[in-house]
């Protein structure tokens, strides 16, 4: 079994090849290396690396023709493109091509280390992915993402129909509701679907990086732009970018973004060449748009330019028919990846999950389902194996509950009550101010606008 990773090296500089050999030897690496596009190809199909770093300039092929041959033979395969004659438009091209980075002669190992760092984490996520990505594609359909109950076929429906558009999409819902699998299903079920999908956190990048994140900068822009970044709007050109959590991005990237959505160009950081673009912008986010426009933290414009087409994803505790079929779905995932025979969940156990509230949402589920897979030592999951604040939930009696049943009340007509009793008190504790109130219980404003208009409350 192959233990190390293996790094094809493609060059006809035959010392420096040899240099770079040694290199990656003494750092842990299993190098091979060919001094032509050929032999490099050859070595592709035979060797299996797990990486090819390819000279930009070979006496027989051009790199980027050898990276357009990879990418034929194994569409997976991770290529790293070394130039001594750096240029923007090259470093686009290849990055166009489906490289995953490049770097300029002479070489500085430390950066290249840290590249193929990157390069191998992101092979391992696409791996530890593979499972669920492989259901995506060979159903090719939005029911492949689990979702029985009505909230969710409709959600379904409004999908399919906007699915062949290029309008741009805000998608609303908690954390760990699954936005980010929403916006890749549009994608790859779309017409971009051979195009590059590009998803970024505007929540864990830092301010100042933020900027240079998502439109790039020119080398000589700030102290440390020692080169020309892509950024991920190029990167996502001619397919769709995911922009998360856009509530948080600060107003002056705001405005940078709105001219992006207007003019369909980006402008590094400290250039003033426009970079004509064709990208889809789907975004999301956890907070209320609306109550952040009022209270002025975010442009109206924007919104409204974000908010083409909403889409809303209830919560795990709204759609709680869901909840068998995701936790099946997770425990076949994991028991898959991890090698073990598939397991089972007992009736107490599975009345402890239907139980409990799931403030994580779907991703808080499948958290707990590979926890259970990789330490549950017997194929049967009983309550004894759950997390302790899901066996505390469900011991927890509901005072209100078993008044109800005895007064012999009708289940749905009484939640009903419930709801509507709910929602009318926290109305009047917020002085009719919706985002207050959903606030107060625990809702996004979506889905307490959508439960007023089916309760007929004004």
């Amino acid at each position: 079994m192959k233990l190390k990773t293996r790094i094809l090296i493609i060059d006809d500089d035959e010392p420096g090849r040899q240099i770079m050999e040694l290199l990656l030897k003494k750092a842990g690496f299993e190098p091979v290396s060919a001094g032509n596009g050929e032999q490099g190809i050859s070595m592709v199909r035979n060797k299996k690396p797990d990486l090819v770093l390819v000279d930009l300039f070979l006496p027989d092929k051009s790199g980027i023709d050898i990276l357009r041959e990879i990418r034929q033979v194994n569409p997976e395969l991770e290529v790293v493109v070394i130039t001594g004659h750096a240029s923007a438009e090259t470093a686009v091209k290849a990055m166009k091509e489906g490289a995953f980075d490049y770097i300029t002669k002479p070489v500085n190992f430390e950066e290249l280390k840290i590249v193929i760092a990157k390069a191998i984490e992101k092979q391992r996520l696409m791996s530890e992915n593979f499972y669920l990505r492989k259901q995506l594609q060979e159903r090719f359909r939005f029911s492949s993402i689990i979702g029985d109950s009505l909230a969710m076929q409709r959600l379904f429906e409004r999908m399919q129909r906007i699915v062949k558009t290029d309008s741009t999409v805000l998608i609303s819902g908690e954390s760990g509701t699954g936005k980010e699998l929403v916006a890749r299903a549009l994608h790859h079920n779309g017409r971009r679907k051979g195009h590059a999908f590009v998803a970024v956190n505007c929540g864990s990048i830092p301010e100042t990086l933020l900027e240079s994140e998502l439109f790039g900068h020119a080398r000589g822009s700030f102290t440390g732009a020692v080169r020309d970044k892509i950024g991920k709007f190029e990167a996502a050109n001619h397919g769709t970018i995911f922009l998360d959590e856009i509530g948080t991005m600060p107003m002056h990237l705001q405005a940078k973004l709105l001219r992006v959505l207007q003019e369909q160009e980006v402008e590094r950081v400290g250039s003033t060449k426009p970079i004509k673009l064709d990208v889809r912008i789907i975004s999301a986010t956890n907070v209320d748009l609306e109550e952040q426009v009022r209270l002025g933290v975010f442009r109206d414009d924007l919104f409204y330019r974000l908010n083409v087409i909403p889409l809303h994803l209830p919560p795990l505790r709204e759609r709680r028919e869901d909840l068998l079929p995701l936790a099946s779905h997770f425990l076949d995932k994991f028991c898959h990846l991890m090698g073990r025979q598939m397991m089972t969940v007992s009736k107490p156990a599975l009345d402890a999950l239907e139980r409990y509230r799931w403030p994580g949402n779907v991703r808080e589920l499948q958290n707990v389902i590979e926890r259970l897979v990789a330490l549950t030592e017997q194929d049967v999951i009983n309550p004894a194996d759950l997390p302790s604040e899901i066996n505390e939930a469900s011991r927890q009696p509901s005072g209100v509950c078993i008044e109800l049943l005895a007064e012999g009340i009708d289940m749905p007509v009484a939640i009903e009550k419930i709801e509507r009793k709910m929602i009318e008190k926290a109305l009047q504790m917020s002085n009719g101010v919706k985002a207050r109130a959903a606030r107060l219980l625990g809702l996004n404003r979506t889905t307490l606008v959508e439960k007023m208009k089916r309760l007929e409350i004004s």
